[in-house]
């Protein structure tokens, strides 16, 4: 998948105004119209103006396309970093910055989204954790992803938390406007699940506030790998502990605990400790991996060690069958 440089595409700064993007989309909309235009590549140059056009109109979409910084070039490979998304407020049904949003009548709404804008915003929309609102004096739900560590999962947490939501300052360009929130994390909670705040959406005309919904997400850790409501964890033996059996110390997500390696087990093992998953009603289980790990063979005591090692097993052949 290539970056796309919207604004290169419309050929205005990264400050211009909203103004200044609708004229320049404007002008480029009627330049390129496949029903005007008799340029070879009108068809194509028609589509990205209204995909650009489509993101940098909506203050939501261009402060989170802008915050993923300056160090792309259009045509660049590219996948969007992790979490990218986390910490921005948005308004309205989609779990994604600014999906469901699509545009007017006329140019605004008539493109067909790239790989590129798919892999940031969606497709179409997405529905919300919960249904749209009938009485229009009603606030909008507000969305937002979060990132806890793993840990607070296992034990619940109460942390504070910082949101940035964009709106359209009186000069016609994108602030970003920020709060605090204090949040309580639930025991058990799990990737992709939302916490409901009551209240904290948008204020209502005359009614009820709407809803802020976070949106979980684990804050990734290189020493476990969570899968559904199981967790995985690479656990390092020495060779003789791995061929002789041993009880070794296993850090987990709640704390060390001992664990009994059976004799003969082999790397790619894997130990199931039940119960020791994510918590919930059907807590998920842990898993240690068994990886091997050869001691260095550099010292002659230790090359000593090796080679009589290697007589002692000189009929093993590894690569046998």
């Amino acid at each position: 998948m290539q970056y796309k440089d919207y604004y290169q595409a419309l050929g205005v700064p990264r400050d211009a105004s909203a103004d200044d993007i609708k004229k320049a989309y404007r002008k480029l909309a009627r330049q390129y119209h496949p029903d005007v235009s008799k340029l070879p590549d009108a068809e194509a140059r028609f589509k990205e103006i209204n995909e650009a056009n489509e993101v940098l109109k909506d203050p939501e979409k261009r402060a989170a396309y802008d915050a993923m910084g300056t160090q792309w070039q259009a045509g660049q490979d590219f996948q969007p970093p992790p979490n990218w998304d986390a910490g921005f407020e948005f308004r309205g049904r989609g779990e994604r910055p600014g999906a469901g949003f699509g545009g007017g009548p006329g140019f605004d709404g008539d493109f067909d989204p790239s790989d590129f804008f798919e892999s940031l915003f969606g497709r179409g929309g997405f529905a919300s954790a919960r249904g749209g609102r009938a009485a229009p004096t009603q606030g909008e739900d507000h969305h937002a992803k979060v990132v806890i560590d793993l840990a607070d999962a296992y034990r619940g947490a109460e942390r504070t938390i910082s949101l940035r939501a964009p709106t359209l300052g009186p000069d016609g360009r994108v602030v970003m406007q920020e709060r605090r929130l204090d949040v309580k994390i639930p025991k058990g909670i799990r990737p992709g699940q939302h916490l409901r705040l009551a209240g904290q959406g948008a204020p209502g005309a005359g009614g009820p506030a709407g809803d802020l919904y976070l949106e979980i997400e684990f804050q990734p850790d290189p020493r476990y790998r969570v899968e559904g409501k199981d967790v995985y964890v690479d656990l390092p033996v020495a060779p003789w502990e791995a061929a002789l059996g041993a009880t070794v110390d296993l850090a987990t997500p709640d704390g060390s605990v001992q664990l009994t390696v059976p004799p003969g087990s082999a790397a790619g093992r894997k130990l199931r400790l039940k119960g020791r998953g994510l918590p919930g009603r059907e807590p998920g289980d842990l898993y240690a991996v068994l990886t091997v790990r050869q001691p260095p063979a550099d010292t002659t005591a230790a090359r000593d060690a090796y080679a009589a090692f290697a007589q002692a097993f000189r009929g093993f052949d590894p690569r046998r069958g």
